[in-house]
């Protein structure tokens, strides 16, 4: 039971995310907020190690490990999304940019990894990729109309690229790695890479009202704590392919927050489109296991 439900809380909860970059983007800049949240992620997971007792790494090179995949999957995947929307890349198109990394991820998943990818995985990721493509396509139509710079492309594709290579980075280097500390040494990594490039692109505005109180404390506790505590322990017992699909169902449930609580609106097509993309993610991790 439990592993069934953690793709389903990991996906609810990642998927908040963006509805705090939205809450929050009037009243902070980008790179500002996710370093505050990195240090008070890192410490949050510090407390906890201690409070349970979790080991930590004994050796440099495991510490350096725990680093890199916090630089890859924190640092440049966030960074670069919140920065290149910033600096005007539409939602619409880095989200379609963002959600190629499952491809990406099946396409290095055996090179680098040795793990196979079935046919049936194949065609679950491809159904998965069309589904996210008709959810998104309201934005993605709008931002073709309204121009894409170069920069901000260029950024986000390193930012697709850094949580593709974080994931296999984590799968490849911490199996035997505590979560609890484990997380704690990866804030510390995001958060040593982002504070110096806030420092030099940013004031380090951040307004103290509700919106930004609420949506850091969220993005701690709910979408640090929880969410990528959830990622780690799936990387950790299951193929990587399998988890870089749950992100194809990212989309939809954004996009029905978005209806929810912004009154944005859900076209028929967008509708169709989330029912193929979970229709894809159900094939590839049904031909995974």
């Amino acid at each position: 039971m439990l592993e069934r439900l953690m793709p389903i809380a990991f996906v609810g909860i990642w998927s908040t995310g963006f509805i705090v970059a939205r809450l929050i983007a009037p009243y902070a800049e980008p790179l500002t907020f996710l370093t505050c949240r990195y240090v008070l992620s890192g410490l949050a997971f510090a407390l906890i190690a201690r409070a349970v007792g979790a080991p930590w790494p004994r050796t440099g090179r495991a510490w350096a490990n725990a680093l890199v995949a916090g630089v890859l999957l924190q640092g440049i995947y966030l960074g670069g999304v919140f920065w290149a929307v910033r600096h005007g890349m539409p939602a619409g198109i880095a989200a379609l940019i963002v959600g190629l990394q499952p491809l990406a991820t099946a396409i290095l998943a055996y090179p680098l990894l040795g793990e196979r990818v079935t046919r049936g995985q194949w065609l679950g990721t491809a159904l998965g990729l069309a589904g996210a493509v008709l959810v998104l396509l309201p934005g993605i139509t709008a931002g073709l109309h309204a121009g894409v710079a170069l920069w901000p492309l260029a950024v986000v594709i390193a930012a697709m690229a850094g949580i593709t290579l974080g994931t296999l980075w984590q799968k490849h280097t911490a199996t035997a790695a505590d979560i609890r500390t484990n997380a704690a040494i990866q804030f510390i990594g995001a958060a040593l890479v982002t504070a110096p490039v806030a420092a030099m692109l940013e004031t380090g505005h951040i307004a103290l009202v509700w919106q930004t109180v609420i949506g850091l404390a969220w993005s701690v506790l709910g979408l640090s704590v929880g969410a990528i505590s959830l990622l780690l322990i799936m990387i950790h017992r299951g193929a990587v392919t399998r988890v870089a699909n749950l992100f194809y169902l990212v989309p939809p449930v954004v996009a029905v927050l978005a209806w929810l609580l912004f009154n944005e609106a859900l076209s028929a097509i967008q509708i169709t489109g989330m029912a193929i993309a979970a229709a894809g993610v159900a094939l590839a991790s049904r031909a995974g296991r």
